[in-house]
């Protein structure tokens, strides 16, 4: 996952992108390779600005999610499968980028669900926060608002930036004004003003930028796409409205209102005013345009008197709707940059990227923290590298019906090349009933047929108990013991069972006929919890009730290698009621001598211990306990004394914080098998096939 700044704003109309892309211009001129992502579109249809940012900020942005559905997912509480989504979108735009800049959802009238999916948003993505508001108030007025604003993602590293702040004397730049070079339209006494402020609120103010009157007025083009106006002559689209009046007057009262930057709102049987507008147009006036109202046609010979005025670039519109209520229309529009405005987003980044602290933005180009394995991220990312994998999984519990969907799912989705054991009838009578529709690549396989060739297999694997091949074929009759049996002779890459077999029954096929691997000497387990903030790795909590201090430190070895494979970055607490020494007894002491053994066996790998669970995973707390430890408060890897410790905490957890608990994944196996929970829920079967399918593939 690369680094990600989300930048979310206070309200709506705050100039969100405008200060996205300017800090995207600010770390390029640092030289920072930045990508940039705005992962749900807050129109409906399409979004115009993808081929803007491509010209004025050289990056191609991934298509971002339609509005609508965005909102089904939201509504059918999918909020996992649309976050997945999100991090799809930043692992693309980060594949050469150092920093993404995220850019979040703005809460206008109909998105009231854009906080909620900016705080998702900042868990999953591990994003640091740089939070845009309006300085249209009183410095400390304005430094409260944001405080409210950010505390729904308190625990974040937050930079606060105070946007459209504005200047008394200030000389407004032009919309074709080149700026650059770091200088600075705000006073230095202004802006200490608005920086005391903000320290007084405990938050970070990182930029202060002054309100350019020309980006506060939306185009003409921007209105007409979000109004659906017609064009009678397209003319200069990117001209700016500095006002709107409704004409309808007489000619000798309309014209007080022909000032530069007007659109003129015209009924169109009023063929005077038009005529008004175009003589002025030819004298001089730039007018921003005209929208004809009524939805009625405009007499051709009039718009033949115009024509002259229509040629010197004056656009002018159709409106479906009367005068008053377009003009209340075009008063509600918040201005929005479009492929029209490059020289205006130029301006509009050039100047926020002037504005930005250079200490903030070399400090984002040269951090290199740790980054956290969010829930988000690792699901997307098992699921991608399962697919990537294409491995052959074999279910023996064929007919239940958590199985059969869970396998229709994977099939649909590319997770796997599920193999159903059980007699074909049975198992299709089975998904009809439960209302599931398998797919074409769901194998089903009738155990009674393919039995017989494993007998040999298990002969051999089984002869020094001088097993009978009555009792081979007797054995093989379990759908468990057969299809471990495939796994085994290398027809299937994976097993998953357990939504109704115990974990005894699943396990112990694997340890007679596969084996452990290479190297190992014990079989542990592994879940992955997958917290709000990140995903951490607890073991053992399903295999071994009490091991000694060297299979506790093999354990150890084992889990941080699983989490390696995972993308997770191993920091490895030895759990115990102990904090180096707090505490007496042979608990403690099989733990230090299993830490001992662990670092002497990998030296490399960061472990610690003993350590009490809350020392290993607070940080505050880690500090106080055990201040010099590589591990105490940012523990990824929770390693347990024993079976009662393990299988109890994580099931406290789970069931307590409502965690997502995958797993248990055994570990130490030649080959992949996979217990399942018999609670276990479909998602649960998905995601244990995907960490199957992820564990058999070639390293």
């Amino acid at each position: 996952m690369p680094r990600c700044l989300l930048v979310v704003p206070t309200g709506s109309g705050v100039g969100l992108t405008s200060v996205s892309l300017g800090i995207v211009r600010a770390l390029d001129r640092q030289g920072v390779t930045t990508g940039f992502v705005r992962p749900v579109s807050v129109r409906r249809g399409p979004d115009p600005s993808g081929a803007l940012l491509e010209a004025v900020a050289h990056v191609t942005p991934p298509p971002s999610i339609a509005r609508d559905e965005a909102e089904a997912l939201l509504a059918d509480n999918a909020d996992d499968q649309l976050l997945e989504r999100v991090v799809s979108m930043v692992e693309e735009a980060g594949r050469d980028a150092s920093v993404v800049v995220v850019e979040g959802c703005v809460p206008v009238p109909g998105v009231a669900y854009a906080t909620r999916l900016n705080v998702a948003m900042a868990a999953a993505l591990d994003a640091e926060l740089v939070v845009v508001g309006m300085g249209n108030g009183a410095p400390h007025d304005v430094a409260r608002a944001f405080d409210v604003a950010c505390s729904p993602y308190a625990g974040r590293t937050i930079a606060c930036v105070v946007n459209r702040v504005p200047v008394e004397g200030m000389e407004q730049p032009g919309p074709r004004a080149v700026v650059g070079g770091g200088r600075r339209l705000v006073p230095d006494a202004v802006r200490a003003t608005w920086e005391q402020a903000f320290v007084d609120a405990g938050l970070a103010l990182v930029a202060v930028v002054p309100r350019l009157d020309v980006l506060g007025r939306p185009s003409v083009a921007h209105i007409a796409r979000a109004l659906d106006m017609r064009f009678v002559n397209p003319g200069a689209t990117d001209r700016r409205v500095a006002s709107v009046a409704v004409c309808a007057a007489s000619l000798g009262h309309a014209v007080g209102f022909f000032v530069p930057g007007l659109l003129a709102v015209v009924p169109a049987d009023r063929d005077d005013i038009l005529a008004g507008l175009a003589l002025a147009t030819l004298g001089g006036l730039e007018l921003a345009g005209i929208v004809i109202s009524l939805d009625i046609p405009v007499r051709p010979g009039v718009l033949a008197l115009c024509a002259p005025a229509f040629e010197t670039g004056l656009p002018v519109l159709l409106s479906g709707r009367d005068s008053y209520t377009t003009a209340t229309a075009i008063h509600g529009l918040a201005a929005e940059l479009g492929p029209e405005d490059g020289p205006l987003a130029e301006l509009a980044m050039g100047v926020v990227a002037d504005h930005l602290r250079y200490a903030w933005v070399r400090a984002q180009a040269e951090d290199v923290r740790e980054r956290r394995m969010t829930t988000a991220a690792f699901r997307y990312t098992l699921l991608r590298r399962a697919r990537e994998a294409d491995r052959r999984i074999v279910l023996p519990e064929g007919d239940e019906p958590r199985t059969l969907r869970a396998a229709a799912i994977c099939a649909e989705r590319g997770i796997a090349r599920c193999v159903l054991l059980g007699d074909p009838e049975v198992v299709r009578k089975a998904a009809r009933t439960a209302g599931i529709e398998l797919p074409g690549g769901v194998e089903i396989v009738a155990p009674e047929a393919v039995y017989a060739q494993y007998i040999e297999g298990m002969l051999a694997r089984r002869a020094h108990r001088g097993l009978a091949r009555t009792q081979a074929a007797d054995q093989l009759r379990d759908r468990v013991v057969l299809g471990t049996m495939m796994v085994a002779e290398g027809h299937a890459d994976g097993l998953v069972s357990g939504a109704v077999h115990s974990t005894a029954h699943t396990i112990r096929p694997a340890l007679q006929l596969i084996r452990t691997a290479p190297g190992a000497s014990l079989v542990s387990s592994v879940f992955f919890m997958c917290l709000p903030e990140q995903v951490l790795v607890y073991g053992d909590c399903a295999v071994n009730p009490d091991p000694t201090a060297s299979e506790l430190a093999e354990i150890a070895i084992q889990c941080a290698e699983s989490a390696v494979a995972f993308g997770i970055h191993p920091r490895v607490a030895m759990i115990s009621y102990s904090t180096h020494g707090s505490g007496e007894g042979a608990d403690v002491q099989k733990v230090e001598e299993a830490t001992r053994l662990a670092r002497e066996r990998r030296p490399e790998l960061l472990i610690d211990g003993p350590l009490q669970y809350d020392a290993a995973a607070i940080a505050s707390v880690g500090a106080s306990k055990a201040p010099d430890s590589p591990v105490a408060g940012r523990a990824t890897v929770f390693v347990f004394p024993d079976l009662n410790t393990g299988n109890t905490t994580y099931k406290a957890v789970q069931r307590s914080a409502q965690v997502v608990s995958m797993g248990p994944m055994l570990q130490g196996l030649a080959r992949p098998v996979n217990d399942l929970s018999r609670g276990a829920s479909v998602e649960d079967i998905v995601f244990t096939i995907a960490l199957t399918a992820v564990q058999a593939a070639p390293r």
